[in-house]
């Protein structure tokens, strides 16, 4: 997040209409600031790199390069979180848009709360996906354990994991070693049916494992 009290945003979104709906809704959320708008997926990379912004907000299918190419692109090179605004994603490019960084995935028609709410969250360092998301991926992965076979301590690794912490802020938050967080995780998959990081974070979010 940036220094100042309000969340710089960059809005990118091949429609104006959009981008200008979009710009009025933050425009009246006191603690948000829209600092630059660009309307295909190139200029979206050069107003990131140039802004450097709290929060992209990036329409998945956009001119010159589509939203997880734009992230691509950036990965590595600015601290922007990214939310992806989406009318239909399948679930490949779900994934990919997770790979490249994307903290958040909302739908186009989902209301502006939802965005709101979505925005907030992936500034404190949390995932966000939609419900109907969820629910399309969990579909296509097909039924799985609950979250009731895990530990404690693995339900506490599983939440860091949501908030967005690296397997070396696991171990100093709770006095472990990193070789023993890695054990956790390797159980944790085993027992959830998940092969990495991201379905836990995904599994996670559609179990609301507490």
């Amino acid at each position: 997040m940036s220094h100042t009290a309000r969340l710089t945003i960059v809005v990118a979104d091949d429609h104006a209409m959009v981008r200008d709906g979009l710009v009025r809704l933050l425009s009246t959320e006191q603690d948000f600031e829209v600092v630059g708008q660009a309307g295909d997926g190139e200029a979206a990379v050069k107003l990131a790199r140039e802004l450097e912004p709290d929060i992209l907000l990036l329409d998945v299918s956009m001119p010159k390069l589509r939203g997880p190419q734009v992230l691509e692109k950036l990965r590595g090179r600015i601290d922007a979180k990214a939310i992806l605004l989406t009318a239909s994603i399948d679930r490949p490019e779900m994934i990919a848009a997770l790979e490249f960084g994307a903290r958040g995935l909302v739908m186009k028609q989902s209301a502006s709360e939802v965005l709101l709410k979505a925005i907030r969250c992936v500034a404190k360092g949390e995932f966000w996906v939609d419900r109907d998301i969820l629910a399309d991926w969990a579909q296509a992965r097909g039924t799985a354990p609950t979250n009731t076979q895990l530990t404690a301590r693995e339900r506490q690794i599983v939440r860091e994991i949501l908030a967005g912490a690296a397997n070396r802020d696991i171990a100093q938050n709770f006095h472990l070693s990193e070789g023993t967080v890695k054990r956790h995780l390797s159980n944790i998959y085993t027992k959830l049916g998940v092969a990495n990081r991201l379905e836990l974070a995904l599994f996670a979010m559609n179990n609301k494992i507490e």
